[in-house]
């Protein structure tokens, strides 16, 4: 009898999953499913303990989904991606697996050992799926047949093609012979763990898919209003979901059309897709441009900026100790609950790199080593945006200043008192400067004086980026 193995990664659901759909296509065949645990290489590469606690919460809701239909859920944990080959071998070998079902990864190290596997395992069928995209890489090309470098003309080209034709989803499996035990050893990870917050994160997949199709009816209209302001929970909170794979890009556009037909014509809910398509933009370039999974800056010429080893700022930055208010609340949010509010990432991101001068590098690593929605992709793409090193129209001089961020998007300060309480008594209109008042009144504050001077630094800044620049021209 035919055996059928799917291989799942990130892509923890048995709805609209095309590796399962396929492997599960024939009822003369068993399928089982694997997952493998490569500790040690989630180690490396800082994987938060928020996600490795969400990862496992998924795990354990998609071997109950899978048993009901019959489907046994193998977990394997090993050190590394090289440990991978081995562990998925055995599994062929030990259930006389005639088939492997995957869903492509498309950063460097996931292609390679997935070009690995299907060389160990010449004979057996190996199938690969774009399943964590609406558009598989090399379907949205400029006219020349080159990966666009700018996001503007890539969403056109993106979206050109969705009206011609919409990506459907897929039915889950349905139930295999019988249903497997109700009684499921609980699987376990050996990586270390935070609980996440559970009122702000989906558990499992029916819950995160609850959540999908409130935030199309309900809330997506009101996205392209509240969407930057971080006081407002006006944002999906899917990022998690998505980056795991409990829902997939598909999923979220069907969703939102049923919610909102015209939202592909710029209608209401066209920025929220407008988002769904720049994590499909930063999928495609690291498809591309696989240096930029290797800490490779895309525009090479700005690895000549002379960045500062300001050890002490780095620091502060991290615990959220700058002395700039809406800097420090957002990052005291990020270390307490794994999440980020999308607009102070852009802040805090700007802050580290354009006021401090720390190499860009430094803030995706700690953001990856803190995230529970991490995702190479999108977060290397954001953190190079900020930086003025990736694909961007815009130039280098693009600075945020922290403190009139923080006028504009919390004019109130609700979220700097929410996560900064040694100013819940400073006055509003002292807020985004504590110390001003704070010295005008002869008050002391238990909070951190600005440990820079957003000018001098905003001109230290261009004159590093223009230094860099000039490098490269007398090359």
């Amino acid at each position: 009898m035919a055996s059928h193995l799917v291989w799942f990664r990130a892509d923890l659901r048995v709805h609209d999953n095309l590796a399962l759909a396929a492997a599960c296509r024939s009822s003369e065949v068993e399928v089982l499913a694997l997952f493998i645990a490569p500790v040690k290489q989630w180690q490396q590469h800082s994987m938060a303990p928020r996600q490795a606690a969400f990862l496992l919460s998924q795990l354990n809701a998609l071997q109950q989904s899978l048993a009901k239909r019959g489907i046994p859920f193998i977990v394997k944990p090993v050190d590394d991606f090289a440990a991978s080959i081995d562990a998925v071998r055995e599994v062929c070998e030990t259930h006389k697996v005639t088939a492997l079902f995957y869903n492509y990864q498309y950063e460097f190290n996931e292609r390679q050992r997935d070009a690995a596997v299907e060389k160990a395992l010449s004979h057996i069928t190996c199938q690969g799926f774009d399943d964590s995209v609406m558009l598989a890489p090399g379907s949205v090309m400029t006219g020349n047949h080159e990966m666009y470098k700018v996001f503007t003309p890539f969403k056109r080209a993106f979206l050109r093609r969705l009206r011609e034709e919409l990506p459907e989803c897929v039915n889950p499996p349905g139930v295999r012979t019988k249903a497997l035990p109700d009684k499921l050893e609980p699987i376990t990870l050996d990586y270390p763990q935070q609980p996440f917050d559970t009122d702000l994160f989906a558990v499992d997949e029916k819950s995160a898919l609850v959540r999908l199709q409130q935030f199309c009816q309900d809330n997506v209209e009101h996205y392209d209003t509240q969407r930057d302001f971080p006081a407002i929970d006006g944002t999906s909170r899917l990022s998690a979901c998505l980056a795991l794979g409990v829902l997939s890009p598909r999923q979220c556009l069907q969703a939102l059309l049923k919610a909102h037909p015209d939202a592909l014509e710029g209608k209401i809910g066209a920025v929220w897709l407008s988002e769904l398509i720049w994590r499909e933009f930063y999928r495609h370039l690291i498809t591309y441009h696989p240096n930029l999974c290797k800490h490779r800056p895309f525009l090479g010429w700005t690895d000549n900026v002379q960045w500062s080893n300001d050890r002490a700022a780095l620091v502060a930055w991290q615990q959220g100790n700058t002395g700039f208010p809406i800097v420090d609340a957002a990052m005291r949010q990020l270390n307490q609950t794994g999440w980020m509010h999308n607009r102070l990432r852009m802040i805090v991101a700007s802050f580290l790199v354009k006021d401090l001068l720390i190499d860009w590098r430094e803030g995706e690593r700690y953001f990856m080593s803190q995230l529970i929605d991490g995702d190479l992709a999108a977060n290397n793409g954001g953190w190079q945006w900020a930086a003025s090193t990736g694909t961007d129209a815009a130039p280098y001089f693009r600075i945020f200043n922290p403190t009139t961020q923080g006028e504009r998007f919390d004019s109130q300060g609700v979220f700097i008192r929410q996560w900064l309480p040694a100013l819940v008594d400073v006055p509003t209109e002292a807020i985004h400067s504590p110390w001003t008042w704070a010295d005008k009144e002869q008050i002391t504050l238990d909070y951190p004086r600005p440990i820079v001077d957003h000018k001098q630094a905003r001109n230290e800044t261009l004159a590093a980026y223009d230094a860099a620049r000039k490098l490269l021209l007398a090359q």
